[in-house]
């Protein structure tokens, strides 16, 4: 992932910034609001940590995968739909209703048997 993600769904990565690093308060994390040089010194004071061990932390995190929580967020539905272009079918449209497919209506028609 890159710091774009996290700075464009910083709320979102909240936990995940917990998870790695326990030091840090929500509060402080609200102050900072994806800025990554302000995430880096607050990191750096949290921790004890040097300011270039926090860098390198942060370079293995941004690694990783964007955390499945940030991914679900209703903001990247658009996204998410795109990519599934390469699984749906010729001539269809990612976009289209899939009503048909699922029971999206189901309890609606239970009541028409």
């Amino acid at each position: 992932m890159k710091w774009s993600h996290v700075q464009q769904n910083w709320a979102a990565f909240y936990d995940a910034i917990v998870e790695k690093w326990p030091e840090v308060d929500e509060a402080d994390l609200d102050e900072i609001d994806g800025d990554q040089r302000a995430f880096v010194s607050y990191l750096a004071e949290a921790t004890g940590q040097e300011p270039s061990e926090i860098r390198e932390e942060l370079r293995e995190w941004l690694a990783g995968e964007i955390p499945s929580d940030v991914v679900m967020d209703p903001t990247h539905d658009n996204h998410s739909i795109a990519l599934s272009a390469k699984y749906v079918g010729e001539g269809e449209d990612e976009y289209s209703d899939d009503a048909r497919f699922g029971d999206d209506d189901e309890h609606e028609n239970e009541g028409d048997r």
